[in-house]
């Protein structure tokens, strides 16, 4: 994206917290394909057969947006940022329902770059990362918010740090002891679930 065209969306979404209806309807053919790039990046994760579909997962992302009050957009990265957190969400909480109705299944992969941790249970990667997540959040919450808007967000550094406000050098630290960690917890959940 041009930065014409990210400095045109941070207006557009100003505009929009300011109670203009003109603006989100302006907004929405601009956002419409990266939230369906993020969402198609979510879905990827997914096992084969999932009943959510891509649209699906837009589409509810979407209508939680809309009806978000009292927010000021600081920019496009701070939008998807937000964004990413409710597509996580949603799909987390459709992946506990699943898990809820059906016990067991094949062998699932998170893949964190470098790293890919095998977890068991359809759906359980996701619910499983995202309680690791939690857990991070409650020692680190800079770095479980740079694991969400990196990993889930599909942010660059720069633009998760723009978000965070510190620079890409401490999101890539940051990024990088995270994937450590949550390798470990990950995998020491794999453990202790045989």
């Amino acid at each position: 994206m041009t930065k014409v065209r990210e400095h045109e969306l941070t207006q557009l979404l100003r505009a929009w917290s300011e109670g203009d209806d003109q603006a989100l309807e302006k907004l929405v053919p601009l956002v419409y394909a990266e939230l369906h790039r993020l969402a198609r990046h979510y879905m990827a994760g997914e096992p084969a057969g999932h009943t959510l579909q891509t649209s699906a997962l837009v589409n509810e992302a979407y209508l939680r947006l809309v009806n978000f009050k009292n927010v000021t957009w600081q920019n496009r990265a701070h939008f998807f940022g937000v964004s990413a957190g409710l597509m996580r969400r949603i799909l987390v909480d459709f992946a506990r329902s699943r898990r809820s109705l059906k016990r067991g299944g094949e062998v699932l992969t998170v893949s964190l770059e470098e790293g890919s941790i095998s977890l068991p249970a359809a759906g359980a990667d996701l619910v499983a990362l995202d309680d690791a997540l939690k857990t991070l959040a409650l020692m680190d919450p800079r770095r479980s918010r740079v694991v969400e808007l990196r990993f889930f967000g599909g942010l660059s550094a720069e633009e998760t740090a723009e978000v965070l406000r510190v620079s890409a050098e401490t999101v890539l630290h940051d990024w990088k002891l995270a994937k450590v960690w949550l390798l470990r917890e990950l995998s020491l959940g794999k453990v202790n679930e045989t």
